[in-house]
């Protein structure tokens, strides 16, 4: 099974330090649409991890959420897209729960829900505490200068082997290039068998 992990905020949709509080807030990022699209279109499944702690601060409720998020099938549906599962923590920080990020639990979950090991998949987030959940449970992180991105990088302490890019869509560009090369190899590699063998 092919699978990528995104946070959301700041990776597929706009960021606000004031939080993404009702349907109306939220706005994708240009390209991301199409990145995710694209990503599907290579047979990935695409799933998401988000805290949301506003549900518990009281500035929204599971319900607002529900309709936040519909809108981003929604959008997502419109170019193509889809996206396979949405996780979401609803603590605060000082409730000190297992499924926040940068603790491991949301991204456990994501792993026994798909029964798949999560070593090397990749977490694509724009805070350190994305790329603290995902290095923990062996993902590569993948930060995006999007959302808190740029202030990320400056602050440093970024997990080991943390590759860096502009947004989603250099993520999924460098990620089917990859791909592409891979296949390319293989099928040069037989052709060279095959007329070796002739």
């Amino acid at each position: 099974m092919k699978l990528i992990i995104l946070d959301r905020d700041g990776v597929i949709n706009l960021d606000s330090d004031n939080y993404i509080k009702s349907a109306s807030e939220w706005h994708p990022i240009p390209g991301s649409m199409e990145a995710i699209a694209r990503l599907n279109q290579s047979g990935y499944r695409v799933v998401v991890a988000t805290n949301q702690a506003g549900i518990s601060r009281g500035l929204f409720d599971t319900r607002t959420l529900n309709l936040i998020h519909n809108k981003l099938h929604q959008t997502a549906l419109a170019f193509g897209a889809h996206i396979d599962a949405i996780f979401f923590c609803p603590h605060a920080a000082d409730e000190d729960c297992g499924c926040r990020k940068p603790k491991p639990g949301m991204l456990q979950a994501i792993g026994q829900r798909y029964d798949i090991s999560l070593k090397n998949i990749i977490f694509v987030g724009d805070s350190l505490r994305d790329l603290q959940a995902g290095f923990s449970v062996g993902c590569t992180p993948y930060l995006v200068k999007t959302g808190k991105g740029t202030k990320t990088i400056d602050k440093g302490g970024l997990p080991p082997g943390t590759i860096l890019f502009q947004d989603l869509a250099a993520v999924v560009d460098a990620l089917l290039q990859r791909e592409q090369l891979a296949t390319d190899t293989v099928e040069s590699a037989r052709q060279a068998i095959q007329k070796k063998n002739k």
